[in-house]
């Protein structure tokens, strides 16, 4: 090892200080240069440096692979890749600056040789120490991404250990105690770049909601956000919504920024409180998002109290089975089938019952409107212009959407 001066005892006597001594300065100078890094994380990267400066030595395998080893402790530690970095080309500079048979050295051929041989070392130890590092981060991301899904998971069932949940979804900053929502975003195709939308998603979450308490993750080919609720909206019918801050207006304007995806399908479940609200609101959220697709929703981004009546509708399935087929099966018997008179009827219904408002929904000429509504009149027996008999056709229309009939068959009767 390189050697050092002699210092004066006492008593006058010399005495020679420890053995690599002045590299242990050069070492906690070095950490406070990088901010406080450990010097623990230089492991032999000093001695390597003399060591090259002297003889001219190239590391061996084996003395790299260690200091990739500290570039994974650091990650795993917590400690910037640019920190840890500084703390090696800070500990070079001090060193090369130290160096006692480079500083005392009368022969330039002699410098340039161990400059050479010390650049090499710090060439070769910080790629070793970068790789080591990145290796860790994508182990740790990918650790967490797991450990993110669990959570989720097991969130979303609702039938889990409060206690050991609570434990989990502390270091993602989850307070299961406060009232919260789930939203679900279906891409058209296949679920793109997963952690590009989980990060875009987080990013505009946290700067609109104001909020850590967000976990964004997949589940069966889904983004799944859940996050903070405003207290007063919790079990609310229908929420006084701030379109500025609507979780799925906002998830959908980030989703459709991204390359992939297109067109998206937001559906979000009402604001519920506690652990078993998270699960209940992840319910109303799919339950919105399948039947958005049944009724053929033109809106994107769709919201559970929007579609509670169908909620109600089809609680008791026996029911309204048996009220669609009375009802509405007559119009089968029609020329071009029940649809086009199934569509007229419901575009009256949702325009308040005029007349030119649902021509226009369903292009066809007010006297055609007119036209379908009495011939529906003549083939069930109901009068559409019959407030008696309105209530009664309406639910069978929306019953009707609900089932996909007659695109699809009524579900036998149980």
């Amino acid at each position: 090892m390189v050697g050092v001066g002699r210092r004066r005892g006492a008593g006058g006597a010399s005495a020679a200080p420890p053995p690599d001594a002045w590299l242990v300065e050069v070492a906690n100078d070095a950490s406070r240069d990088a901010g406080g890094v450990p010097v623990a994380l230089l492991g032999d990267y000093l001695p390597l440096l003399a060591d090259a400066a002297v003889t001219g030595r190239r590391p061996k395998r084996a003395e790299l692979d260690a200091v990739g080893q500290l570039g994974r402790q650091a990650a795993e530690q917590g400690i910037s890749a640019g920190r840890v970095v500084q703390l090696y080309l800070s500990a070079a500079r001090r060193l090369w600056q130290n160096l006692p048979a480079v500083a005392r050295s009368p022969d330039s051929e002699r410098v340039r040789a161990a400059a050479a041989a010390v650049l090499h070392v710090i060439d070769e130890a910080v790629a070793t120490l970068a790789e080591g590092y990145a290796t860790a981060r994508r182990d740790l991301v990918r650790r967490e991404e797991a450990l993110r899904r669990e959570l989720i998971d097991d969130l979303l069932r609702g039938d889990s250990d409060l206690g050991a949940l609570v434990e989990r979804a502390e270091p993602f900053g989850l307070d299961l105690a406060r009232v919260h929502q789930v939203a679900l975003a279906a891409p058209s195709r296949r679920l793109p770049d997963t952690d590009a939308a989980i990060s875009a998603l987080e990013a505009v979450i946290f700067d609109r909601l104001g909020d850590r308490d967000v976990l964004v993750a997949t589940k069966e080919g889904l983004l799944v956000a859940i996050a903070p609720a405003d207290p007063a909206a919790a079990d609310r019918i229908v929420p006084a919504v701030n379109p500025d801050n609507d979780l799925g207006r906002l998830m959908h304007r980030e989703l459709d920024r991204l390359r992939h995806g297109h067109p998206w399908r937001v559906a979000v479940g009402r604001a519920h409180p506690g652990l078993y609200g998270i699960a209940r609101s992840y319910e109303e959220a799919r339950e919105a998002l399948s039947m958005a697709g049944r009724l053929h929703v033109d809106d994107p981004v769709v919201n559970a109290h929007d579609l509670l009546v169908y909620r109600v509708l089809l609680r008791d399935q026996p029911a309204i089975v048996d009220l669609v087929s009375s009802v509405l099966s007559p119009l089968l018997q029609a020329r071009g089938g029940a649809t086009p008179l199934l569509d007229t009827l419901g575009a009256y219904f949702d325009t308040g019952g005029v007349a030119t408002e649902a021509a226009k929904r369903v292009h066809v000429s007010v006297r055609t409107v007119t036209y379908r509504l009495e011939r529906i009149k003549m083939l069930t027996g109901y009068d559409p212009y019959d407030p008696q008999h309105r209530f009664t056709l309406q639910a069978a229309v929306l019953g009707a959407r609900a089932l996909n009939w007659p695109a699809e068959p009524l579900p036998a009767a149980a």
